[in-house]
């Protein structure tokens, strides 16, 4: 178990919900940023932090989950309080849409977007309810994938209890899927013309584990961060799970699990930063030259968590594009 203290440090300053963590090979840490119309933050190896802050953007962005696309352009699922979509931000702040409706509909608030190896975009919305706290509940399963491919876009996966951040795993052969508030994770074979094929469960979490974000070690795990209760879980590929890290407030914790299994829960349990040093950890990246440094995104923080870890991750899409004018 990670030792709060003694084995955590944190890398940057003053970022603006840094909720999705992205790592590249040059040490250059990527994180969605809520700062003015909305962009993304770029953290040096040396923990300066610079912007790229949307410009003349079609509304406010605020970006959820993000992606890296090869010269340096961020892919942002936009978490607006009423729209969605997917947006491709640019070096120099500006903004293109990449999609905005899929089957007719214009997509709702947008949680997350997956560009795996094969150039697919993944994309998630955890919920159609209007406020999205409606599906903070186990009852509620309207979550679902939309992907984006030479085919175009289409729904591919539905019924989802609240859909969070996907991964396509190292063999290309799976979809995983975070349900956080239906406490799984299910993964989906893909098929022909990428067809996803019927839903398996690959392990489901007890009280106060409540999966955010997802990513594969080079050992074929899974590492989940746990929003409320601060745990990093990692889940061997026969549904094992040992908890890495634990930064929860016992009394939080209780009052929102009470909460959640009334059917009650609401934006004020996850508003509130409850641990003792952990500030409602999201997401998950593994970086440094041996990719042997874990990375932690947040919701209520202002830099980077991070870890030295023994295990090392698998190296994502992403590690190696050139980045462009956002190099360090």
């Amino acid at each position: 178990m990670i030792d709060l203290d003694a084995d955590l440090a944190f890398l940057g300053q003053g970022l603006k919900r840094p909720e999705c963590v992205l790592a590249h090979r040059s040490g250059l840490l990527l994180t969605s940023d809520w700062t003015g119309q909305g962009g993304v933050a770029l953290t040096d190896p040396d923990g300066v932090v610079r912007r790229i802050e949307a410009r003349d953007p079609p509304r406010e962005m605020r970006p959820n989950g993000i992606a890296l696309e090869p010269g340096g352009s961020v892919l942002m699922a936009d978490l607006g309080a009423e729209e969605g979509g997917v947006f491709r931000l640019l070096a120099d702040g500006g903004v293109e849409p990449v999609l905005v409706t899929v089957d007719g509909h214009p997509l709702p608030p947008t949680n997350f977007v997956h560009l795996d190896a094969a150039g697919r975009t993944w994309i998630t919305v955890s919920t159609r309810k209007r406020p999205r706290d409606l599906g903070y509940r186990a009852d509620v399963a309207d979550g679902f994938v939309v992907l984006l491919d030479r085919s175009g876009a289409r729904i591919v996966a539905d019924g989802l209890g609240y859909t969070n951040e996907c991964c396509v795993s190292p063999d290309g052969a799976w979809l995983y899927v975070n349900e956080t508030f239906a406490r799984r994770v299910s993964r989906f074979p893909i098929g022909a013309g990428n067809a996803l094929g019927a839903r398996e469960v690959v392990t489901t979490f007890g009280a106060g584990t409540y999966p955010d974000g997802l990513v594969f070690d080079g050992e074929g795990a899974i590492w989940i961060t746990s929003i409320v209760s601060n745990r990093v879980i990692r889940v061997f590929p026969d549904g094992r799970q040992q908890v890495v890290l634990e930064d929860a407030d016992a009394g939080h914790l209780a009052w929102t699990e009470a909460a959640f299994v009334a059917g009650e829960l609401g934006r004020p349990h996850l508003d509130k930063a409850a641990g003792r040093r952990l500030r409602n950890i999201s997401s998950l990246a593994f970086g440094g030259p041996d990719l042997r440094t874990i990375y932690l995104g947040c919701l209520l923080g202002e830099s980077i968590a991070t870890f030295a870890n023994p295990v090392a991750g698998w190296q994502p899409p992403h590690w190696d594009v050139p980045l462009g004018d956002l190099a360090p």
